[in-house]
């Protein structure tokens, strides 16, 4: 029970506690009457009695963000954790590393989301949201905070890159087949340009490629691991982005049979990797190598519309759209976590096609 003093002119509560077997009061001064400090003392004696946290130290948000992520995301990719990185960058660019989570309000996340939304595109916006939201979710429930200031708020962003520009058109991918095909022993980033456009696997899971990975009775290779190819990624092998990302891709056994002659003239290394590069710092061909290779050989076909090695995934889906190939199958191939994202990521090459769907619907008799 508490007990109320006047110190002077303002009044003192001190409220009985017993913490490791010994006297340890709670005490506080400073109130001009002493029903103000009644309140204050009724509401940290209810907390004591129903188990609730009392005297909790403000925590700068960064810091406590910080901690979270890196004490309850310890099982993502090493490519999803370097977007929780960028979080904590961008909330520290804003807030600093003293401002503490208690004294945000809605008002100033929204600030921030503002300004994240002047920068980046709304999906980074949405992403960066998403992150902090999960962990002021926490932090609400740890009692650390009593309003989650991350509800009702509004996210914003630029617009989205034109998505016609991220992937070439399946005439235009057919012609780029055939052209790798004549530059392959121009050096080992053709046939990397190849794989990626055959395969739809991502960059990270193309240097992690080893020998071992490559079944030339069955024409598949076994993506199960990535390495890391620059200083975002933890050095050599590491896991795949997501448990659906592990898989099995059917390969055209024309390509296979050009990876089969590859091994043979190619010496190998220590760690077996298919992609590897004695003269590069993380002993694997460079993206930008890559792109190098896939950008003259666009030129030398004329095709004007330019895109990267990770655009070649892009291309492969749409080629597999092209064929009629179902969501699910493209999803599994490509290893996304579910269909619902390949959906929404592909919607507009979908959208194109439905005219040739109502050609055939309306000349259907």
């Amino acid at each position: 029970m508490a007990t109320f003093q006047r110190r002077g002119k303002t009044w003192q509560y001190t409220i009985s506690r017993y913490t490791n077997k010994k006297y340890d009061p709670i005490r506080k001064g400073g109130f001009r009457t002493r029903e103000e400090a009644k309140v204050v003392a009724d509401e940290i004696e209810y907390k004591m009695n129903t188990g609730q946290r009392i005297g909790i130290e403000p925590k700068p948000i960064a810091k406590y963000f910080e901690d979270w992520y890196t004490i309850y995301k310890t099982d993502i990719a090493p490519q999803t954790l370097s977007h929780y990185k960028d979080t904590l960058r961008y909330i520290k660019d804003h807030f600093g590393e003293e401002k503490t989570i208690q004294k945000i309000t809605r008002d100033d996340y929204q600030l921030f989301l503002n300004d994240i939304g002047k920068k980046y595109a709304k999906e980074t916006t949405s992403k960066v949201h998403g992150h902090i939201k999960a962990a002021v979710d926490h932090a609400v429930e740890d009692e650390l905070i009593r309003v989650n200031f991350t509800t009702k708020v509004k996210v914003t962003g630029k617009p989205p890159k034109n998505k016609k520009d991220k992937y070439i058109e399946f005439g235009e991918s057919e012609k780029l087949y055939q052209e790798v095909f004549s530059k392959l022993r121009s050096g080992l980033s053709y046939y990397g340009v190849l794989l990626l456009l055959v395969s739809g696997i991502r960059f990270e899971e193309l240097v992690g490629l080893t020998r071992n990975d490559f079944d030339f009775k069955a024409n598949t290779i076994n993506v199960n691991k990535v390495w890391g190819y620059n200083h975002k990624m933890p050095e050599g092998f590491g896991p795949t982005k997501n448990e659906q990302s592990t898989r099995l891709i059917g390969i055209d056994p024309k390509v296979m049979k050009e990876f089969k002659k590859l091994f043979i003239q190619m010496p190998d290394n220590i760690e077996r990797l298919v992609f590897f590069s004695s003269q590069s710092k993380y002993k694997v061909i460079s993206n930008n190598a890559v792109n190098k290779s896939l950008k003259k050989t666009l030129q030398s076909l004329g095709i004007k519309n330019e895109i990267t090695a990770h655009e070649l995934r892009h291309t492969h889906a749409s080629a597999l759209i092209y064929k009629g190939a179902s969501i699910i199958y493209i999803s599994e191939r490509l290893g996304h976590s579910s269909p619902d994202i390949t959906y929404k990521r592909y919607a507009h090459v979908m959208k194109e096609l439905r005219k040739a769907d109502d050609s055939i619907a309306v000349n259907m008799y």
